[in-house]
């Protein structure tokens, strides 16, 4: 008897186990990363913080376009819209009502939700490629517009604001203030996108993007979870311009072309389709490339934007997010 026992009890005594090994690393990761983050501020100089706020700005609308394309198979090229409509939400709040600055946050993203939910009806029709054009001409016909109502938006001069300084009692500096202050922002959205993912909601946008015939079989409806992602994924690429109005304390028609959508398009891929870690490094690919790459020519952000995801996708498939993953099997292959 103990010889039967003996194999069905081990299996179950070192399953425990395993699990705790696959979760610990994990664990440890964000912690040390969580750390930094809050350290950061204190060890860099002022332009350093700036930058890293930029990176999580954009991390954040990042974060809103892989729940759509990740993680529900839509694609959109028009979130540079959605960026472009909470910047503007909060700086004419700002700067027309003298509203305070926390308070713009849930204006933008109300704004930005029904919005995004008023796309994701006529989408429903559309996929693939023709989702991607029509989502595009958001992006396209946005600046024009914002330039024709110059008395509210002050039209192809924008609007300047003034950054909001950092309470008394918090003895940081103007821009450590706002680093935090973006910093809480992107923690939210990422703890939200992170519940939304493992409750029902997460497995009926899974399923639809893996087959939408075999989801509506299994009882998902389609209408109401693609208009959701929709309105979700507008709504943080508005609470990214919102916050990105705090730290720029500007707005202007040119800052949001058609590019900035498809460089977030081209974040998501670079950092990682389906990732949690995946939008922050996008988020530095959108801020850093085009930066790093402006003195070599006027053209070169975008041929070297496309040439870099290129050597990503062939390299990495499931971009630089999955890079550690594709590592560590690797080195079980080879040990095996």
């Amino acid at each position: 008897m103990n010889g039967t026992r003996t194999p069905t009890a081990a299996p179950a005594a070192r399953a425990p186990r395993t699990r705790r090994a696959v979760l610990k690393p994990q664990g440890v990761l964000l912690a040390v990363l969580l750390v930094a983050a809050c350290v950061a501020p204190f060890q860099l100089v002022p332009f350093r913080v700036f930058q890293l706020t930029m990176v999580l700005v954009y991390a954040i609308a990042v974060l809103g376009l892989d729940l759509l394309v990740g993680r529900t198979g839509q694609i959109s090229l028009g979130h540079g819209g959605f960026f472009a409509i909470g910047a503007y939400v909060a700086a004419v709040l700002l700067d027309r009502w003298d509203v305070p600055y926390p308070l713009t946050l849930p204006a933008a993203l109300a704004v930005t939700f029904v919005l995004g939910f008023a796309l994701g009806i006529p989408a429903l029709r559309l996929r693939g490629l023709y989702l991607a054009l029509v989502t595009m001409t958001i992006a396209i016909f946005l600046v024009p517009l914002l330039k024709r109502f110059e008395s509210l938006t002050g039209g192809s001069m924008g609007l300047t604001l003034t950054k909001p300084d950092a309470p008394a009692w918090t003895g940081l500096a103007q821009d450590q203030w706002l680093y935090f202050c973006v910093l809480l922002v992107t923690g939210g959205a990422t703890l939200a996108v992170a519940g939304l993912l493992r409750s029902r909601v997460g497995r009926a946008l899974a399923a639809i993007r893996d087959n939408e015939a075999a989801a509506e079989v299994m009882g998902v409806r389609l209408s109401r979870y693609k208009t959701l992602a929709f309105a979700w994924s507008a709504m943080l690429a508005g609470a990214a311009g919102c916050v990105n109005t705090w730290v720029i304390a500007f707005v202007s028609p040119d800052s949001f072309t058609s590019t900035l959508s498809i460089m977030l398009l081209a974040g998501i891929v670079v950092g990682g389709l389906g990732s949690l870690y995946g939008p922050l490094l996008g988020g530095a690919f959108v801020f850093f490339m085009p930066t790093m790459s402006q003195g070599i020519n006027q053209a070169a952000p975008g041929v070297i934007s496309g040439l870099l995801i290129i050597v990503i996708m062939y390299v990495a498939p499931t971009g630089l997010a999955g890079l550690a993953g594709r590592a560590s099997a690797a080195r079980l292959a080879r040990k095996k």
